[in-house]
């Protein structure tokens, strides 16, 4: 029932896909639509052929995805550190976060030009951008999932004899797995914005820097192709970071249960 169900739901968003699609050839072709600015869907697809075989795709994807990930990696560990950190430890949670929401309200995008100068047009300001994103995102859920715990929790495995590094890894960490992970999900989104802005404000190459580059000679196809591309990157990312958080979240219940079990091998 499940998979006839998910059946039908894609082929619904399939005939909504092509549906749009066709109208807007249709709008385009008949003048109802501006060429000018969205040009047309058959000519998007040549573009996108052209921009694939060309290998041009793959240069500019590899830039811009080891940005993002460079970016979501960094900021992910730190935003996960520092939200433990100030989660765990309340008086310095009073001092330092007031500050990196102050930090975060600043739009990126302003200071896009302030990295570049720091770094460079280079890989790292991109990176930096991009893990400064992610590490908002993933700092703010981390930090909101202990602050909300359940004290019960930590009081219970403290009676049981667990030390304050098992507490962190078995008790902490698989409690708070859920919005740790959605922290994760919405700091790639975040750092890949990240790295496209770093990039459409100075750099050689990555999909920032040709929508830039594409919209200054007014090619919209090229511009279009570019976001259809970002599109289809990241619901293909998103599809494996949901695998990855079905296994994770596996994990999280058999973790959060073995203090005793490991208290008792430990005493033999």
């Amino acid at each position: 029932m499940k998979q006839k169900a998910a059946l039908s739901a894609l082929a619904v968003r399939i005939f909504l896909i092509l549906s749009v699609l066709a109208l807007w050839e249709w709008g385009v072709r008949s003048s109802r639509l501006p060429d000018f600015y969205i040009s047309y869907p058959s000519e998007i697809a040549m573009d996108l052929w052209d921009f694939i075989t060309s290998g041009e795709l793959w240069k500019h994807a590899s830039v811009t995805l080891q940005e993002a990930f460079a970016g979501l990696f960094g900021g992910s560990i730190a935003g996960i550190a520092a939200g433990i950190l100030l989660g765990q430890f309340p008086f310095l949670g009073r001092i330092f976060k007031p500050i990196i929401t102050a930090v975060h309200g600043i739009p990126q995008l302003t200071l896009a030009p302030v990295y570049i100068l720091w770094f460079g047009i280079g890989m790292q300001s991109k990176i930096f951008l991009a893990g400064l994103s992610a590490f908002f995102c993933v700092f703010f859920s981390t930090y909101g999932a202990i602050f909300d715990m359940e004290p019960k929790l930590i009081e219970s495995a403290s009676l049981l004899g667990a030390k304050k590094t098992q507490i962190l890894w078995m008790v902490v960490l698989p409690t708070c797995t859920p919005w740790i992970l959605s922290g994760i999900r919405s700091g790639f989104s975040a750092s890949l914005i990240g790295a496209i802005v770093g990039e459409y404000m100075g750099a050689g190459a990555g999909f920032g820097w040709m929508v830039a580059y594409a919209t200054s000679y007014f090619n919209m196809k090229r511009v279009m192709s570019c976001i259809f591309i970002l599109l289809l990157l990241g619901l293909v990312l998103n599809f494996g970071l949901d695998r990855v958080e079905e296994a994770l979240l596996k994990w999280r219940p058999r973790a959060s249960l073995n203090i005793g079990e490991e208290k008792e091998q430990n005493d033999h």
